[in-house]
This record gives C-alpha cells, sequence and structure tokens, in this order.
C-alpha cells in the first residue's frame, strides 16, 4: 500500500509554479502556494524558498481553507 504523505514529500518541486497567497501582506511577508498531483499544494515562505515548504494532500488543503475562511485558524 503506498503512503501518500511519502509520495507528496517525495514529489519534485524544482518545477513548481509558485503563486503569491491573496491574502499576504503589503511587507512582502508573502506565503506562496504550488499546485501538486491530485489537487495536493505545497507552502513556503517566499523570504526563505530554500527552506523545505509545508505539504497538503488534498483534503488537508480543503480542510484547511475552511478553518481560515470560517475563522478558526
Amino acid at each position: 500500500m503506498n503512503d501518500p504523505r511519502a509520495e507528496l514529500y517525495a514529489y519534485d518541486l524544482t518545477e513548481a509554479i509558485w503563486r503569491k497567497a491573496s491574502a499576504s501582506g503589503a511587507e512582502h511577508d508573502c506565503v506562496e502556494v504550488a499546485e501538486l498531483p491530485y489537487g495536493a499544494r505545497a507552502v513556503r515562505d517566499s523570504k526563505n524558498p530554500s527552506r523545505e515548504p509545508l505539504r497538503f494532500t488534498a483534503s488537508e488543503w480543503a480542510a484547511f481553507r475552511w478553518g481560515v475562511i470560517s475563522g478558526e485558524l
């Protein structure tokens, strides 16, 4: 059985297309998001792009977004 988390972290982000999150501040404290296969996402700090990005499965990303939009996070 494949481990989806291991596959997610094994995915090569070299060619990832990063976009600035719409909620990033004007002070350039930016969060960038890249789309990954199967609805997964990678998230990084634009001021430190060499640091390993966080990676979320599609369901984790949906739960995270719901928490932000609903004000839980």
